[in-house]
């Protein structure tokens, strides 16, 4: 019976902790928020695709999207009139509806017109799906031409938002359902980093 007790305690356990994760070679895992801006204003500048490129950037940022939640992003997950976007996550992550402000509602207008009659949002000039290969092309084109330092990956683009909304003060929970994570402890490296944990140590 004791021995059933142990091994029921330690799947538990199991189940509850993160599988470790891979070191990087990077210096930092995550993009600040400046330097997102000046991927987006290089995006839009750069290629005849500056609309649709500059808004992936955003999209991403704005809601932790993955490059492959990206990639099948459908207009029936839209909803312009209302300013809403149903997020699809992967890795089992938990589904969600996100608010899409005024900057991203222009940006997807302008694509809807841009590229007319497709159930994907962002599309090739033959209307397919774009590739994950091209979006961390166009992402860590983009980091290149904002003088970033070191080659950007898309998936920054989703730390930079979790550790975004950890120092703007927002509950750990809710970022945890923005961001889809199974988890919580997958969500908790942006709390524990977040300068805002510690404003009022020091007041002069």
């Amino acid at each position: 019976m004791m021995v059933t007790s142990q091994l029921l305690f330690s799947a538990k356990l199991t189940r509850s902790t993160p599988p470790p994760k891979q070191p990087s070679e990077r210096d930092r895992e995550y993009l600040r928020p400046y330097e997102v801006e000046a991927m987006i204003k290089a995006a839009r500048k750069v290629g005849r695709h500056g609309v649709r490129d500059s808004a992936i950037i955003l999209l991403m940022f704005r809601h932790g999207l993955r490059t492959a939640e990206l990639v099948t992003l459908k207009w029936s997950q839209i909803d312009l009139t209302g300013g809403y976007i149903e997020v699809h996550r992967v890795k089992h992550g938990h589904d969600s509806i996100h608010p899409l402000r005024s900057s991203e509602l222009r940006a997807l207008r302008q694509i809807q017109r841009d590229y007319p009659e497709t159930q994907y949002v962002f599309v090739s000039e033959r209307k397919a799906p774009l590739s994950t290969r091209t979006i961390r092309h166009l992402v860590a084109r983009a980091g290149l031409l904002a003088n970033i330092g070191e080659a950007v990956h898309p998936h920054q683009l989703r730390h930079a938002c979790g550790y975004y909304l950890a120092s703007q003060g927002h509950d750990t929970r809710a970022i945890q359902d923005y961001l889809g994570h199974k988890n919580i402890y997958h969500t908790v490296r942006y709390t524990q980093m977040s300068p805002s944990r510690f404003e009022t140590f020091w007041t002069d």
